[in-house]
């Protein structure tokens, strides 16, 4: 086909890839296809707005290396992260809420028996963490996988800082799906902010924060594995969360205790949070 228009150019490109052999590919190039071509003539980018785009992805890649991925951060904080999970976790009623993974999960985190404390040489505020794990029915899952991890008191993550002591963990729930740690407070970070997806932040006035929370992942037999994170109660950014994965039931006080109260005896001030998981059967 020549002489192609602004009207006549989609249906030609459609019909180029009109013959792939994989249905569900070819379902997906015709829809990105529709979508990005009806972008274009909605914005009716100048060719100067169109090479700058062009430069903007192109520097998110050089950004992209076995540490760091800016495209998972542009996929953040543009919300198409928590969409593809919210599409690919439909949720029964009673089951906890799913959040996204996070650039900052490891596999091999130490595993600890119940009652151990995480981040021992951290100097954030003491804080006791417990709960249960169940299915979505109600039933106990004893020996339930949890991965815990979390920022320190600045903000940043273990792998952010190689210096630092770790502070991620592997508990195993006991026969009753419960599980208790120690730990030290999270706080309130911005996420990587020195790279295109930051400068798109900042030119579009946002901010690039992430409210105070404690990343999950719970894995029993017969369930699916799940994802999330816990929110600390009144963070100031709750409402505005960079990457929009904050939920109202994953939100929990993350609770000042008076000295002395402690569950190990210790003396001097600690937090607690309390939590109750609920898994989705694997069906």
């Amino acid at each position: 086909m020549r002489d192609l228009n602004e009207d006549s150019i989609t249906q030609a490109v459609l019909d180029r890839f009109a013959e792939t052999p994989n249905p569900r590919l070819r379902a997906v190039i015709e829809s990105l296809v529709r979508h990005l071509h009806g972008f274009v003539r909605e914005v009716e980018p100048s060719f100067a707005e169109w090479e700058k785009a062009i430069a903007f992805l192109t520097a998110t890649g050089h950004m992209c290396d076995g540490k760091r991925q800016e495209f998972i951060l542009l996929s953040d904080t543009l919300g198409v992260s928590m969409l593809v999970d919210a599409i690919n976790h439909r949720m029964p009623e009673g089951a906890t809420p799913t959040t996204v993974l996070g650039p900052f999960f490891l596999e091999g985190a130490p595993e600890l028996p119940l009652g151990a404390t995480v981040a021992p040489a951290h100097s954030g505020e003491r804080m006791h963490v417990a709960g249960e794990v169940r299915s979505a029915g109600g039933e106990p899952l004893p020996g339930a996988v949890i991965d815990i991890w979390h920022s320190d008191e600045d903000g940043f993550y273990d792998v952010q800082r190689p210096e630092s002591a770790p502070i991620r963990a592997r508990f195993r729930s006991d026969a009753k799906g419960r599980f208790h740690f120690w730990t030290s407070m999270p706080t309130a970070y911005p996420v990587p902010d020195d790279g295109p997806v930051g400068d798109m932040l900042k030119s579009t006035g946002r901010h690039s924060m992430r409210p105070a929370h404690l990343h999950f992942m719970i894995a029993a037999p017969g369930h699916e594995t799940l994802v999330t994170h816990i929110f600390a109660e009144g963070d100031p950014y709750l409402d505005s969360d960079s990457v929009f994965g904050v939920k109202e039931a994953l939100i929990r006080p993350f609770a000042a205790e008076p000295p002395g109260t402690a569950p190990d005896g210790s003396a001097g001030p600690w937090r607690s949070l309390r939590y109750d998981f609920a898994l989705k059967r694997d069906h």
